[in-house]
C-alpha cells in the first residue's frame, strides 16, 4: 500500500503557502504517494468525527495533480486555516462530540489537551507523515507530535519573519513589497495635505518588518518593536523633518509591538489558544500625541492585512517552492522533526524542537540608530542577501 503524506497549513495565512503546498502534492504524486490535504489546519484535525462521515468530508481532501495545478496563482491558502492549538482548548471550543471524551486531558489553566485525539485521526486517517506549514505556534505542535512518535516536518511562513532558526520564512519578502508600495503611494496625500504620517506594520514582538519596509521605502523614521521609543523626542524630529522637505511633510514606520519609554505593548481582545491577544493601535495613538505635541495634523494608516493579501511576488514565491521541495526530501528520506531554513543564503533544516529555544529579533547594535530612530546599513560586506 503507497505511504500518505498529510498536509496542512495553520496560523495567519500569507502568499506563498499554495506554491510550498504545490511542490509537495507533485513530488510525493510523482513518487507514488498518497496525499491527504486537511482543510483548516490542527482544527480539521480536532473537529474530525471519527464516527461522523461528513466531517472527513469537510476536513479531508484527497489531493492530485488537478487539485494544485493552478494553486500557486493565488495567495492564501487553498486548504484554510486555524489558530487552533489542539493541546490548549478552551472550554468553549471544544467539539460537542469530544466534550465527555477520555480523549481530552483537563490541564491546570483551565485548558484541555486532546493530542490523543489528533493522534487517533491521524491513524484513522493512514497518515504515515504530515507536512506542516506555519509560524512558531503551528511548529511548536508539529514538534509536539514527533515527540509523541507521530513523524512531522515543517516549513517556516509567517510575514513577520520571525522563526527562529531560518533566516527567511515564506510571506516576508511580499509582506515588505506590499508595505514599501503602499508607503511611497501615501507619500501623495501627505503632501498634497502637508501632514505627518504614520504607518503601522504588522510584525508582532519583531520589528523587521518595519524596518526592512522603512529602509527600503526611505522614511524619515522608524518605530520598531526592539527599542522602547520618547514620543515627544520622535514628535519633535518628525516635526524637523517635515520642515526640511521642500513638499512639507514627514512620514514614520511603526511595529504593532513598539512601546513608549515606560509604556507596554497595545493589545486587545481575548488570548487566542497559543497565548496571544492581537496586537494593534500603537500607531493611531502616535499619531494623536505627535498632533497634540507638534500642533501638526497627522494622517495614519494601518496597512494591516494589505501586508498578507494576494499572490506571492517572485522571491516568496521562489523560496516557498524550494522549501516545498526540500520538504518532500525530507519526507522521502524519512528526517522527520525537522523545518526547512534558509542560512546564510543556503537551503538547510533546523529542529523542530528548537524553534522555540530563541527569539529571532532585529540586530540592534548593527542594523538601527537608537538615537534618531532610523534605519541603519552602514556596513554590508559580507552579509547575506537580508542583511541579518
Amino acid at each position: 500500500m503507497a505511504k500518505t503524506v498529510g498536509i496542512l497549513t495553520g496560523g495567519g495565512d500569507v502568499p506563498g503557502l499554495n506554491p510550498a503546498m504545490k511542490m509537495v502534492v507533485l513530488n510525493a504524486l510523482e513518487d507514488g504517494y498518497r496525499v491527504l490535504g486537511i482543510r483548516r489546519g490542527w482544527m480539521g484535525l480536532l473537529h474530525y468525527d471519527l464516527d461522523e462521515p461528513s466531517t472527513h468530508e469537510y476536513y479531508v481532501n484527497e489531493l492530485d495533480c488537478i487539485d494544485v495545478r493552478k494553486i500557486d496563482r493565488n495567495g492564501g491558502t487553498f486548504l484554510h486555516t486555524s489558530r487552533t492549538n489542539p493541546q490548549k482548548v478552551k472550554e468553549k471550543d471544544i467539539p460537542d462530540f469530544l466534550v465527555n471524551s477520555d480523549l481530552g486531558k483537563n490541564l491546570e489553566n483551565g485548558t484541555f489537551d486532546y493530542t490523543d485525539h489528533v493522534l487517533k485521526v491521524l491513524d484513522h486517517l493512514n497518515i504515515d507523515i504530515l507536512v506542516t506549514i506555519g509560524g512558531d505556534d503551528t511548529l511548536s505542535y508539529s514538534s509536539r507530535l514527533t515527540k509523541e512518535g507521530f513523524p512531522t516536518v515543517g516549513i517556516p511562513k509567517t510575514m513577520d519573519n520571525d522563526v527562529f532558526g531560518t533566516d527567511y520564512c515564506i510571506g516576508f519578502s511580499t509582506a515588505v513589497t506590499r508595505s514599501v508600495e503602499l508607503i511611497t503611494n501615501m507619500r501623495t496625500s501627505l503632501g498634497s495635505h502637508v501632514r505627518i504620517g504614520v504607518i503601522e506594520l504588522f510584525g508582532r514582538n519583531s520589528g523587521e518588518t518595519s524596518l526592512v519596509s522603512a529602509y527600503l521605502s526611505h522614511v524619515d523614521r522608524a518605530i520598531i518593536s526592539e527599542i522602547p521609543f520618547d514620543i515627544e523626542k520622535l514628535a519633535n524630529l518628525l516635526l524637523e523633518d517635515k520642515r526640511y522637505n521642500p513638499s512639507n511633510y514627514s512620514i514614520m514606520t511603526v511595529s504593532e509591538g513598539a512601546t513608549f519609554l515606560g509604556g507596554e505593548i497595545v493589545e486587545h481582545g481575548e488570548t487566542d489558544a497559543y497565548g496571544h491577544r492581537k496586537l494593534g493601535g500603537i500607531g493611531e495613538i502616535i499619531s494623536e500625541e505627535i498632533k497634540r505635541i507638534t500642533g501638526q495634523n497627522t494622517m495614519y494608516q494601518k496597512l494591516g492585512y494589505l501586508m498578507r493579501s494576494g499572490p506571492p511576488d517572485s522571491l516568496d514565491r521562489m523560496v516557498a517552492m524550494s522549501f516545498g521541495t526540500l520538504a518532500y526530501q525530507l519526507v522521502k528520506n524519512n528526517d522527520i522533526g525537522k523545518m526547512t531554513a534558509l542560512k546564510d543564503g543556503k537551503y538547510t533544516t533546523f529542529p523542530l524542537d528548537q524553534v522555540t529555544s530563541g527569539k529571532k529579533v532585529v540586530d540592534v547594535d548593527m542594523f538601527y540608530d537608537v538615537e534618531h530612530y532610523r534605519p541603519r546599513v552602514k556596513n554590508v560586506l559580507g552579509l547575506p542577501m537580508f542583511l541579518k
